[in-house]
């Protein structure tokens, strides 16, 4: 052999080992999910059990064997989950309805299989009848029935007609999406069809081992047959699956209710910039008329001359900003004493309404502008007042918000929560399982930290942030990891110069356990620190302006942020609502994904439509299971 094709052997050699290092680095990092490593489990467990028969001839041992080992697992977890019509819906093609029917049968007789586990639960005492009679009707291959013919459409509808494609497709049209992400719906079909073929294999593989018990024949060949089959129908599956999977979208929100209501689907910041009407006397310390109405950007109510229509108001005892003149002459509609508002609206004598116009409860009070010594006109103003005060909720938390690490807690959930007038993200968290499954039965929102601003020890830009006309941005962004051994184990909010900017905690986990590693140590905070200053990866911003009550809108509110954007909280349009609500308002629905999983990453977006204030809301990142479709070994017997 020459020296050159021996080198050329030996980096060929050497490449093949590096491959498979890497591949089995990569199982060692990605173990696989659940119902895969189920099917795993029951390979291994097949297998030895076929070796036992092979190798062991008394019929009562070989019984007890064959019976305790598919009792023992067919009582695992795994097998709780139900398969029952119509739970994917919107797959309403033919072929998916005549699989949907197939699958639903399986999972009927898989119910009767496990009775007979529960009504004869020592093998000694099983009778020989009930389970040649259940054997037969797994095994029946007729055209009422056949469980080989059921394995083939599965495989013909996710393979020949692409049917994970087809369901991200259809699942990406819906408008209003359901509490779960386009990768859960995916995944969440996959493990339901592939936990129903597993039963049903399971079933058949149990009845030819009975049957070979009871010396009704050999089997093994069917067996070893069957099962090759499966394996190249697995193979030949997961391969599509993981690619819809990596291209699938991860992000769950929520979408507007049926009907909005104050304090249980939304919250608003209020009074932060509000239309307030004052005469020019009074917005400066001289008490003169000289200047016109948008000579005054930045200013105060300096005082309430001949006690006028100032006094028959609450006085901005804030900042006024951006004042303009309308007209002269109107009518004032006063809002009630205990609201937020200040107007219903006002009707200027041109005709112009600001607001909506309707019955005034409380009486209208004509305003009019003055003349003073023929040269100076004294006009009434509509500015914007930045007043903090008791009917102004305009705080948010800035204290950290954690899952129990030390109950191997992660969150699972988002919401916003209005308490004492701060506005808190709070979470919900869930203790983690094993290779991405939570506990369901731990759901719990965590509690909150009910305190007052007015509280002692308690300080403003530490424990939380004031909105002011200079500090009304909030930034718009996904905070998430592309590191899958990572997930979700807190939130907070920072202030990145005038701007509320999320941060989010992520803690290292072992997938296959369920565990997480070390959290007190192995934890970061991840955020954007992008500002809107910030060269080409500046921040953009999302511009609202005459923007009427979000809730007026007869259409169902669209997501309209990108990562790296901001929003400034702003006033609504003059002759929308008179400047006397702030939007956009705060989402304060749960948003959390059905079945709950880790989180991967969250973020906060704005929705909403053209012309409307819309909301600001919280959303989650599903945890990525796509490095965890792992394509199984072949055994053979």
């Amino acid at each position: 052999m020459s020296p050159i094709y021996l080198v050329l052997l030996l980096g060929m050699a050497a490449s093949v080992a590096s491959s498979s290092n890497r591949a089995m680095m990569h199982l060692h990092r990605s173990p696989s999910m659940n119902v895969d490593a189920l099917r795993t489990e029951y390979f291994a467990l097949e297998k030895s059990l076929w070796d036992y028969l092979d190798k062991t001839s008394n019929k009562e041992t070989r019984l007890r064997k064959v019976y305790d080992s598919h009792m023992n697992f067919s009582s695992k977890w795994q097998f709780n989950g139900e398969f029952y019509e119509k739970k994917y819906d919107i797959l309403n093609h033919y072929e998916w309805k005549i699989l949907e029917r197939d699958l639903v049968y399986i999972n009927k007789l898989y119910d009767t299989y496990k009775d007979t586990f529960v009504h004869q639960n020592n093998s000694a005492l099983l009778e020989e009848r009930a389970v040649l009679d259940l054997a037969e009707h797994v095994l029946r291959n007729d055209k009422t029935f056949s469980m080989s013919r059921i394995f083939e459409e599965i495989e013909h509808t996710m393979i020949g007609q692409s049917l994970y494609y087809r369901a991200m497709l259809k699942f990406s049209d819906q408008i209003c999406l359901p509490q779960q992400s386009a990768q859960q719906f995916i995944y969440s079909l996959y493990a339901d069809i592939a936990l129903t073929e597993l039963k049903g294999y399971t079933m058949m593989e149990f009845s030819w081992m009975m049957l070979r018990v009871y010396g009704k024949g050999n089997y093994t060949q069917e067996a070893e047959l069957m099962r090759q089959n499966y394996e190249k129908r697995t193979e030949r599956t997961l391969k599509p699956l993981r690619e819809v999977m990596r291209r699938a979208d991860r992000i769950v929100w929520r979408c507007d209710p049926p009907k909005h209501k104050a304090a249980v689907t939304y919250d608003e910041i209020t009074r932060l910039l509000q239309g307030y009407i004052e005469n020019e006397v009074d917005l400066n310390t001289d008490e003169t008329c000289r200047e016109t109405c948008s000579f005054y950007q930045a200013t105060r109510s300096e005082g309430c001359f001949k006690e006028l229509f100032c006094a028959r108001q609450p006085k901005c005892s804030g900042r006024l900003f951006d004042c303009q003149f309308v007209d002269s002459d109107m009518w004032v509609c006063p809002s009630a004493q205990n609201s937020t508002r200040r107007y219903e609206y006002v009707e200027y004598e041109n005709g112009r309404v600001l607001g909506q116009r309707g019955q005034c409860v409380r009486g209208t009070t004509k305003v009019d502008s003055w003349w003073r010594y023929l040269f100076w006109h004294c006009s009434y103003c509509f500015c914007m007042c930045d007043e903090q005060g008791l009917k102004s909720d305009r705080f948010f938390n800035l204290r950290e918000s954690l899952s129990d690490v030390k109950r191997n807690r992660v969150v699972t959930g988002l919401r916003f929560v209005k308490l004492n007038r701060i506005f808190h993200l709070q979470i919900q968290e869930a203790e983690l399982l094993p290779r991405g499954a939570v506990n369901e039965s731990t759901l719990e929102w965590r509690k909150i930290d009910s305190y007052n601003i007015f509280d002692r020890d308690v300080k403003k830009g530490v424990d939380y942030h004031t909105l002011s006309y200079e500090s009304r941005s909030i930034d718009l962004d996904d905070i998430y990891t592309d590191d899958n051994s990572y997930v979700v184990t807190g939130v907070r909010f920072r202030v990145v110069g005038a701007h509320l900017n999320l941060e989010a905690r992520l803690s290292e986990l072992d997938f296959r356990t369920g565990q997480l590693i070390q959290p007190e140590v192995n934890s970061f905070w991840k955020s954007n620190d992008n500002t809107d200053v910030s060269g080409d990866d500046r921040r953009k911003k999302i511009p609202l302006s005459n923007a009427d009550l979000p809730t007026r809108t007869i259409t169902t509110s669209i997501p309209i942020s990108r990562h790296n954007q901001y929003i400034d909280f702003t006033y609504t349009g003059l002759d929308k609502d008179a400047a006397q609500s702030t939007v956009p308002f705060i989402d304060i629905q749960d948003v959390t994904s059905k079945p709950p999983v880790p989180l991967s990453g969250i973020g906060i977006y704005y929705k909403g439509r053209q012309g409307y204030g819309g909301f600001l809301a919280p959303k989650i990142i599903t945890y990525d299971f796509t490095p965890h479709v792992i394509v199984p070994t072949k055994n053979k017997f």
